[in-house]
């Protein structure tokens, strides 16, 4: 729900615009009011509205001045100028100092709503991006520690045959094309192929023990032989058998 700030000397027009507002049922509430500019300085950093009308003619300050000051204050503050005057040279001032709308009075009760739905639709789109721009820093913030945690998880898992992408992103909280893309980006190899690696790396160590294929592919989550032994060979270049025998000649292993 957004809140409403109403700032004008008519106490008739706040209270048109205040029930305008609640019969169009936008998800909105007055919050407060204001006479005018001086009054409205004084309440505005209490009352922190999201959206403010400012009539354009009040005394001591007028409509531009106190939006200015409002600007500067709450850059997302969205203000609607209400004024009498149809003059060129007031709407242009009110969109220069940025003045999200400009409407005329008398008021009409459709222009105040399909103002007010437009602004919602900004205000939604705007809290909508910065969700995502805090998720992304979070994200970025944290992303070294989620692989560092990632790849400590496959150490401890990799004989699992059932480790693969989607089950770690299941683990971590992740959706599975998205943690495929991060892992890349920060370590410039597939997940998948990491997996692969890390099988791969206590492999070589189970055959420099001379330990047979098929208790090798069991040990380090490949229970298949065969596709162990293809995954082997793309590691190696050379078959499990035709390693071992090298890594036994070498280490005297008959």
């Amino acid at each position: 729900m957004y809140k409403v700030m109403i700032i004008d000397d008519e106490k008739s027009l706040r209270n048109l615009l205040k029930n305008i507002i609640e019969r169009e049922k936008l998800d909105l509430v007055v919050v407060g009011e204001a006479e005018g500019s001086i009054e409205a300085i004084n309440t505005i950093d209490d009352i922190r509205p999201d959206i403010a009308f400012v009539d354009i003619k009040m005394p001591f300050m007028d409509g531009i001045e106190l939006s200015k000051i409002i600007i500067n204050r709450y850059p997302d503050m969205q203000i609607v100028i209400l004024t009498a005057f149809n003059d060129f040279e007031y709407a242009r001032k009110c969109v220069g100092i940025g003045v999200c709308e400009y409407l005329l009075k008398p008021i009409v009760r459709a222009d105040i709503r399909n103002t007010l739905i437009k602004i919602i639709e900004d205000l939604n789109a705007k809290k909508t991006y910065t969700k995502e721009i805090i998720k992304e820093s979070y994200e970025e913030i944290c992303k070294s520690d989620t692989i560092d945690n990632i790849k400590l998880y496959i150490e401890g898992n990799y004989l699992k045959p059932d480790l693969n992408v989607a089950a770690i992103a299941q683990e971590f909280g992740f959706n599975a094309s998205y943690l495929s893309r991060l892992f890349k980006a920060e370590t410039e190899i597939k997940l998948i192929d990491y997996i692969t690696e890390c099988r791969m790396k206590k492999a070589i160590d189970f055959a420099k023990k001379g330990t047979l294929m098929y208790v090798t592919a069991k040990n380090v989550g490949i229970p298949d032989p065969n596709y162990f032994g293809k995954c082997f060979k793309k590691y190696t270049n050379k078959s499990y058998s035709e390693y071992k025998k090298i890594i036994c000649k070498s280490n005297n292993i008959i």
